[in-house]
């Protein structure tokens, strides 16, 4: 209830200060459970892919850091929203969103290179869809960053790829890597299908300031 609620007055608001989420290739969701991942590039990243996707609900992974405060916490948690110590998963880090895949028939919202500012895949979002017997679906957004610049109404777009299912066999180092680089050119593919001279130039100071905390 509360997940549609708030998805009605962000999806009114956003609307209001830069118009419409354009989605596109909407048809590759599945019906069932999902895994969606795409690289990280803003903190708007989540948010214009949730709307893109809707009705699909998701659950998300979010940084331990932004549960210590409790009204934040209290938002995070009414939209599905779970923590992961980025610097030590612990084992809920994968038992938690592979039971909200296979037991409350969500979706997953993650994104594999765990930073804004990196390009590295991380293993977690394989293993997870592995576990789960889910799909992968790749997706990107490109459009505003901050929250200041949603005002100069430029295009927000989400594209979603076609479904692929994760290795079959061990996850082993050679499988994760060749997973990996398949998912990265999946990323490359779509970003060039919505804007072919599109570049994602990150913010190198932040980018050193989450190397410095661990978080790259």
């Amino acid at each position: 209830m509360f997940y549609s609620f708030l998805r009605y007055v962000v999806a009114g608001l956003l609307w209001l200060i830069n118009g419409h989420v354009k989605a596109q290739d909407k048809h590759q969701l599945p019906e069932g459970p999902f895994v969606l991942v795409a690289p990280h590039r803003s903190w708007l990243d989540p948010v214009f892919l949730a709307l893109a996707a809707w009705p699909h609900r998701f659950s998300f992974m979010a940084k331990s850091e932004l549960f210590k405060n409790p009204m934040l916490r209290w938002l995070l948690v009414k939209v599905g929203a779970f923590p992961v110590d980025r610097a030590h998963p612990g084992p809920s880090a994968i038992k938690v969103p592979v039971r909200a895949l296979k037991q409350e028939n969500k979706a997953l919202m993650i994104f594999p290179t765990g930073s804004r500012y990196s390009a590295d895949m991380k293993g977690g979002a394989i293993l997870i869809a592995k576990l789960a017997k889910a799909p992968i679906v790749p997706a990107v957004y490109q459009g505003p960053g901050t929250f200041w610049s949603l005002f100069k109404r430029k295009p927000a777009i989400v594209r979603f790829g076609s479904p692929v299912d994760p290795p079959k066999g061990r996850l082993n180092d050679e499988a994760l890597t060749a997973f990996s680089d398949q998912l990265q050119e999946r990323f490359t593919a779509l970003d060039r299908a919505i804007n072919p001279n599109y570049k994602y130039i990150p913010d190198k100071k932040k980018y050193l300031e989450e190397k410095e905390h661990g978080e790259v």
